[in-house]
């Protein structure tokens, strides 16, 4: 006969399983099947989605419903020079941590709803907007979120109950010149004149200095295809960044006039799309509120930390943004988490997800029995 394995054993093996497994954006398939047979044997009901992957849990009584979300998709990155789908986000720990919330929600006395909301492509920005488009927060009214933090900004032990995420937004560009000779320069439009154009203009946007914000060249390709062609055409890309989304707009709108400038200026055809926008976090007191006296009950109140802000961005905060009335606060959990966020060989102490699930369990607990 088999031994009885404990709750935190049955954690870290769905933990091992989803970071053994990992699978991108959109293409979360067999992490959905994994997560369905999981509730399979919880005997919790779930409902999958005809279009995307991903699928909702439910688990209580009422006509209120509270909600958590975990997102469950990996990135595609290159590991020990291999392009691979790794879980260098965290997310595989974020599956675990709302699971284990589940396992130990789902017999204990709710006076309202507890829905699970296992989101795909975070990674691209787009899945939580499926998920408001499939209705599954039009009668929430309140959403927690969960991920592990880098070393730098919480260490393990430490739980803050609201991640202050900034706002993001990307961008692809593609310049049209006249390719040159060497030897004759007048007779071109130099595409990297113009990228160094763009660079200055960057440096050159200024914002009020109390407000965090950030704009740079991510990708630059300008080739003549040999060292005496000065190349008329180029690719590049921009990450802007801003800690608040009136800002991230001020941004865009500096940058798009730039760009016009240039273009006039150098006499190229030059064209650019804005992709992936993830907004600014909005987030509510209340929830906050609920999850700090979650966290103190939990684990105790030397583990509480203050709220975080951090410039890395979510998809999470698209549920607000689209539903102005959710309150909705995200938990970060210290996890010693080096050297970061997205770099392949991201780790982090195992620990920190069992303190995730016993935070989690409290704080939609306390939210769905309190008045």
């Amino acid at each position: 006969m088999g031994q009885v394995k404990t709750c935190e054993e049955v954690i870290y093996g769905w933990f091992d399983h989803f970071h053994a497994h990992p699978e991108v954006s959109w293409k979360e398939v067999e992490t959905t099947k994994k997560i369905a047979s999981i509730l399979d044997e919880m005997n919790v009901d779930y409902k999958f989605f005809s279009d995307v992957t991903g699928l909702v849990a439910e688990i209580g009584q009422g006509e209120e419903v509270i909600a958590v979300r975990a997102d469950i998709d990996a990135l595609w990155q290159e590991v020990d020079g291999t392009m691979r789908a790794n879980h260098s986000c965290g997310h595989d720990a974020n599956i675990s941590m709302v699971l284990g919330a589940l396992v130990r929600l789902k017999d204990l006395q709710l006076k309202k709803r507890v829905r699970f909301i296992f989101q795909p492509a975070e990674e691209t920005g787009g899945g939580a907007i499926e998920m408001v488009k499939h209705g599954v927060i039009d009668d929430v009214s309140y959403l927690f979120g969960v991920h592990l933090r880098p070393i730098e900004e919480l260490p393990l032990g430490k739980v803050t109950p609201a991640i202050h995420h900034g706002a993001a937004m990307f961008l692809k560009g593609t310049i049209q010149g006249v390719d040159a000779h060497g030897a004759r320069p007048h007779q071109g439009k130099n595409a990297i004149d113009v990228i160094f154009a763009i660079q200055q203009m960057l440096k050159n946007i200024y914002i009020n200095p109390f407000d965090v914000y950030s704009a740079k060249l991510t990708k630059i390709v300008a080739d003549g295809g040999s060292t005496n062609i000065i190349p008329g055409n180029a690719i590049f890309s921009m990450d802007v960044r801003a800690q608040k989304n009136s800002v991230l707009e001020e941004l865009q709108k500096k940058i798009d006039e730039g760009f016009r400038a240039i273009s006039s200026m150098f006499g190229v055809e030059l064209k650019w799309d804005w992709l992936d926008r993830t907004p600014g976090a909005e987030v509510s007191e209340e929830a906050t509120q609920i999850a700090k006296d979650s966290i103190i009950e939990a684990l105790g109140a030397e583990h509480l930390e203050n709220p975080i802000f951090t410039p890395g961005s979510d998809d999470f905060h698209y549920y607000t943004v689209l539903r102005p009335s959710l309150k909705a606060a995200m938990i970060g959990i210290g996890a010693d988490l080096t050297p970061g966020l997205h770099h392949p060989k991201m780790t982090f102490k195992r620990e920190a997800i069992i303190t995730g699930a016993q935070v989690l369990t409290a704080t939609l607990h306390n939210a769905a029995n309190s008045k």
